[in-house]
């Protein structure tokens, strides 16, 4: 590897008491690409060369194949990296996920990410539920109450198996009931169309949670968030001179301090540029549109 950029993409928030880049990464895309297995190994590399400290990725990514690239690729680990897994689903043997909320599922899929990641202590563990639309939906023996996850994860916290924790997927209610439990981040759909996640947002500021939304620029789910296509997010980006994916990325950073991006690509090109988000200052003007062109309330 390369000497590390001294600078910080999108300068640092905390998450878990450490110090990181706002800008991320997310492994979720390795699983996806087309790309050589040598080439997915060098973007790994290219991110953390870049300045990026803070990794997203789970078990479930691919059955383990994107936790595989992370050790390859990066093991023995930098010190100042940070690399999140979230648990609350797995593979199917035909490669599709399910949902599995039960305690002792919780506690298999931790041992699989450890495994995976060739660690002894996971850094922090995303609790993704399943309470909700879009995406799998909890039924039967998955409907699990949040507080005996939370027993579980405790419990695996105080014996070292996990540094801290966090939630994904979940609503402002939950994650109030949850802030005893010492949740260090929030991991939701979000992004400058999309601010149904608004008041998970506001409860995060309020405790200096960490805030990391998913889908930034759109949905999987095709629910009409074309973030990059819009008629305002184009406009400034062509006023700029930068993409559409940079705009809405940087309007993120600019909406709150605790906000950690994680965009994931296996293109060194598009990698380059999701670092590049860095240098990009929207005007007061273009936050300002930015700010009204919300899909949801």
């Amino acid at each position: 590897m390369t000497a590390r950029d001294s600078s910080a993409p999108g300068g640092t928030a905390n998450l878990a008491g450490r110090q990181v880049a706002r800008i991320g990464f997310g492994a979720m895309q390795l699983e996806r690409a087309s790309a050589a297995h040598e080439d997915r190994l060098a973007v790994l590399r290219q991110a953390i060369d870049g300045g990026v400290n803070h990794i997203d990725t789970a078990h479930f990514y691919g059955a383990g194949v994107c936790n595989d690239l992370i050790r390859e690729a990066l093991a023995p680990y930098p010190q100042d990296l940070v690399v999140v897994t979230k648990i609350g689903a797995d593979n199917k043997p035909d490669g599709s996920l399910e949902l599995r909320q039960r305690p002792e599922e919780l506690r298999a899929q931790i041992e699989a990410n450890l495994t995976g990641l060739g660690v002894d202590r996971l850094d922090v563990v995303n609790l993704r539920r399943g309470d909700a639309a879009p995406g799998l939906v909890a039924e039967g023996e998955q409907i699990v109450d949040i507080d005996s996850q939370l027993a579980e994860l405790i419990a695996l916290r105080d014996a070292g198996k996990i540094g801290a924790i966090g939630l994904s997927h979940v609503s402002a209610d939950q994650l109030r009931h949850a802030l005893p439990a010492r949740i260090v981040c929030v991991q939701n759909a979000y992004s400058v169309l999309d601010r149904s996640g608004e008041p998970v947002l506001d409860l995060c500021r309020e405790h200096g949670v960490a805030w990391v939304p998913f889908f930034p620029l759109g949905s999987a789910f095709d629910l009409g968030w074309d973030v990059t296509g819009h008629p305002v997010v184009t406009g400034i980006a062509a006023d700029l001179g930068v993409t559409p994916a940079q705009v809405a990325l940087a309007w993120l950073l600019a909406h709150d301090e605790h906000t950690l991006l994680i965009p994931g690509t296996a293109n060194p090109a598009h990698l380059a540029e999701n670092l590049a988000v860095r240098d990009v200052r929207l005007p007061a003007a273009a936050i300002d549109a930015l700010d009204h062109i919300a899909v949801t309330p």
